[in-house]
């Protein structure tokens, strides 16, 4: 064959193969992900894992189960006054000291270690998948996943999984300089086998134990002292029960990162409030960014600024008699950038 054939089609076959090897470690980064996302749902396990950013420490006990009956988990705080959350299939239940309240949890809420979404689809397109080194968590050998944004308006997550079960056993989420900002890990575990069941209530799975349990707290937020410790009233709202109202508010937002997905706009009845609190809800896939719009009622709660738990940003502005608040899984740029793009599309 004639050299100045053979040599372009030589240089074409060499970019194909490098091409070649390049797609199975991605699209086994991939299949990690989906086993990562089945296990934490079909496994039966119980441990202790601590959560952790910046200077503050929770220490949690957790156990799933799956039977007959359905999915059932129990997640337990072991520092502080008594916390406690009990799922039952789509029931769920939280205690606080001696005072039961009934849960109405949100549609795709994840808690450590089911952190990932059912649907992958959205992390391919905003995220670079890979495998990296492996290692070991709680005495067990794992794989590690590096999901690193494909912008630099959301952070980076690293999730080490069982090599056996594919379970989640430890989960950090990165800034743009590879700092930790928030950690889950296991520091005990048990996988299958001898698990307690004495729980798992007996008796219809939607009929609560106790008596008239209050209703409405959002579990991962509620849990996790969300609404605590001076961030601001919206914050607190995303652990206070209210009815969420499908709506079309006229409401929309001009600088989402790419990849974000409305996923919800609603109306909740909040309590004192006369006029119902607008809540818009986007994802990539993996965080969340929320956009609540409330009349302003010029109290000392009505300020903007800038507040932070682990990866959770708040930030609130008053916008033409409204208080504007944005609540997102994302770096600090990105709840700004959201909240100065939001404006009133229709008119009354």
């Amino acid at each position: 064959m004639n050299m100045r054939v053979l040599l372009p089609l030589l240089l074409l076959l060499a970019a194909a193969a490098k091409d070649a090897g390049a797609d199975p470690l991605r699209q086994d980064g991939l299949n990690w992900l989906q086993t990562m996302a089945f296990a934490a749902h079909q496994t039966d396990y119980s441990g202790t894992f601590i959560y952790q950013y910046g200077n503050h420490v929770e220490t949690s006990r957790i156990t799933h189960v799956t039977d007959r009956a359905g999915e059932h988990g129990r997640l337990e705080g072991l520092d502080g006054p008594r916390r406690e959350i009990i799922r039952n299939n789509d029931q769920v239940l939280c205690y606080y000291g001696d005072r039961q309240v009934r849960v109405e949890p949100r549609q795709g809420d994840r808690q450590f270690p089911s952190l990932l979404p059912s649907q992958l689809s959205l992390l391919n397109e905003n995220y670079l998948i890979k495998q990296v080194e492996d290692g070991r968590v709680a005495g067990f050998n794992t794989h590690t996943i590096i999901m690193q944004p494909k912008d630099h308006l959301r952070y980076t997550h690293k999730m080490w999984a069982h090599n056996d079960s594919g379970l989640l056993l430890k989960a950090a989420v990165l800034d743009d300089r590879g700092a930790v900002i928030e950690q889950y890990e296991f520091t005990q575990l048990n996988l299958g086998g001898n698990i307690d069941h004495s729980w798992i209530p007996v008796d219809k799975p939607n009929s609560p134990p106790g008596p008239h349990p209050e209703s409405g707290v959002d579990p991962h937020h509620a849990y996790h002292g969300l609404h605590r410790g001076g961030l601001p009233k919206v914050a607190h709202h995303l652990a206070v029960g209210a009815e969420a109202l499908p709506v079309a508010s006229g409401w929309q937002v001009d600088a989402l990162p790419a990849g974000f997905r409305k996923v919800a706009e609603v109306q909740r009845q909040l309590p004192g409030k006369d006029v119902p609190v607008i809540q818009l809800v986007f994802s990539d896939g993996l965080a969340g960014i929320s956009v609540f719009i409330e009349q302003a009622d010029n109290d000392e709660d009505d300020y903007s600024g800038l507040s932070s738990q682990g990866i959770v940003q708040v930030y609130t502005k008053l916008l033409d008699g409204q208080l504007l608040t944005v609540v997102g899984e994302v770096p600090p740029r990105t709840v700004m950038q959201v909240a100065d793009s939001v404006r009133f599309a229709r008119e009354h």
